[in-house]
């Protein structure tokens, strides 16, 4: 199979599994904190991730940045449990099509972090990106959920994440940034759970240990799909992850989402992959001068 079709299967398997794990996060809300699902996952993280340092026989604590690698993983524990608590409040697929702001985010924080040049038309697309937000979120008006607050949380943190990875690219092994932002996400969450601490019940404990298990899963289909194939390539098929969580919705909670929620998820999908593709046309342009 061809490097990038592979990369793109497996990108879906990807989405398919986060959805998944998205759904189990949302039952799991019912019963427990954010917090105390968000150690479960993580301790399985860490497990993953300590397994793929020992695989690529390397020595994780030596790092040339720790100090982005502290924060890429803060901004990756923030993010998820942002997104778990909006899930106890919000329909699956109304929190995904807000969670897709984050491409558009990272465009705009790549301006400041790494100095890159954002053209008119990438604004733009920024901009219509987040006029879609406004259209699914409707402030002002009786179909706002407060709740929806949590999910921009969500994007911020992952889109300060994400850039924070570009900044690190080429200095220290993925495996030990995975280890890394997992260790430093389990340390907080650990922290934390004293405060919030609830007893799970067996279902809880089962439904945990599922999620930690897909959730990691998808992790590993993801750096999988990135090893196979550019990320210009694959951040299209991103978007996919909304069709799985409102298939999900359906299925275990009889919702789907409205009119206005289709229309602003179409335009926030819309800008996004209109900022992909420009990012593109960017890089070709770059690699031609440098040629």
């Amino acid at each position: 199979m061809d490097n990038s079709l592979r990369g793109i299967a497996l990108i879906l398997g990807a989405t398919m599994l986060f959805s998944i794990s998205d759904a189990i996060a949302k039952l799991l809300g019912q019963d427990l904190p954010a917090v105390e699902i968000g150690v479960f996952r993580y301790i399985i993280f860490v497990a993953m991730a300590a397994i793929f340092c020992a695989q690529a026989k390397i020595r994780p604590w030596q790092v040339a940045v720790p100090g982005a690698q502290i924060w890429r993983g803060l901004g990756l524990v923030a993010s998820a449990l942002c997104f778990i608590e909006a899930l106890r409040h919000m329909p699956l697929a109304d929190a995904a099509s807000v969670g897709f702001v984050s491409p558009l985010l990272i465009t705009a924080l790549s301006v400041p972090m790494l100095g890159e040049v954002v053209g008119i038309r990438r604004w733009t697309a920024v901009a219509v990106g987040f006029v879609g937000v406004l259209i699914v979120m409707r402030p002002g008006t009786g179909a706002f959920q407060i709740e929806s607050l949590w999910v921009l949380g969500s994007s911020s943190s992952w889109a300060l994440a994400s850039v924070l990875t570009r900044q690190m690219a080429g200095k220290d092994n993925a495996a030990t940034t995975l280890l890394w932002s997992s260790a430093v996400g389990l340390i907080v969450v650990t922290l934390m759970l004293p405060f919030v601490w609830v007893v799970p019940s067996t279902r809880d404990l089962w439904l945990c240990g599922a999620l930690g298990l897909i959730a990691s899963s998808g992790q590993f289909l993801l750096v999988q799909a990135y090893r196979h194939a550019e990320a210009t390539t694959l951040a299209p098929f991103s978007y996919v992850q909304l069709a799985w969580s409102v298939s999900l919705g359906y299925l275990l909670w009889g919702t789907l989402p409205d009119a206005w929620t289709w229309v602003g998820a179409a335009v926030i999908v819309a800008s996004g992959i209109y900022t992909v593709h420009r990012e593109r046309v960017r890089s070709r342009e770059r690699q031609l001068a440098a040629g």
